[in-house]
């Protein structure tokens, strides 16, 4: 498996995250949205030069053209509901895309909320046999959610290849990924940024806090 880690480089993708981040922008909801939406943007472009291109004759107004394009079927999928904004910055770029969605949810087996599971209720997909799936989630923090979430997907079909893009990483996810997927040059995990632990919670430290909570309100 191929990582990368844009925090590594130098770019206006860094801004974004950064305002994910800082608690004095996180109150204003519409911007934490867009902020993942943009980051989602970027990130798409960016997995776009990737993938294989084919060219393509077309007809303006004044005469023949060639053209490059994504020869590749590609399928957009996330984890409800956090994911929600960013795969809306991934479908404006592959706007052309199929789309999966898979409900997964973390809860916590004890009083003290330090042993945390993750339970998948709901999938809809098309045919992923053959495709190219670009499976986007904000927050990678055990990896387990994203573990599910692709086991989930593969009942519909094995992609030809696949693309994990997350927000947020801690190593422990990174790591968890890494082992899973050690042997497959098929799969690439994009990560915005990659942050040092977990806390007691399963939370990634410094992370930005419950990504699903900032961008639609709290639950209960």
């Amino acid at each position: 498996m191929k990582i990368v880690n844009f925090s590594e480089t130098d770019s206006i993708l860094n801004q974004y995250v950064a305002e994910l981040r800082d608690q004095s922008v996180q109150s204003d909801r519409l911007r934490f949205r867009r902020n993942l939406e943009r980051i989602g943007e970027m990130m798409a472009y960016e997995i776009s030069k990737t993938l294989t291109f084919a060219d393509r004759t077309l007809q303006t107004p004044l005469a023949p053209c060639v053209v490059r394009c994504c020869s590749e079927q590609i399928v957009l999928a996330t984890v409800f509901r956090a994911g929600l904004p960013m795969h809306q910055g991934f479908l404006s770029v592959f706007d052309r895309a199929g789309n999966a969605f898979v409900s997964a949810y973390r809860y916590y087996k004890d009083k003290e909320c330090r042993t945390v599971d993750v339970h998948i209720e709901y999938i809809a997909s098309p045919d992923l046999t053959g495709k190219t799936l670009i499976l986007v989630d904000p927050m990678l923090a055990t990896g387990e959610s994203m573990e599910l979430a692709v086991k989930a997907f593969e009942t519909k079909g094995q992609p030809a290849k696949m693309h994990l893009a997350c927000i947020i990483g801690s190593r422990v996810g990174v790591r968890r990924l890494e082992e899973l997927y050690a042997d497959r040059d098929d799969v690439t995990l994009w990560c915005a940024a990659i942050d040092p632990e977990l806390n007691a919670r399963s939370y990634i430290v410094p992370g930005l806090g419950d990504a699903g909570d900032l961008a639609f309100g709290d639950k209960i």
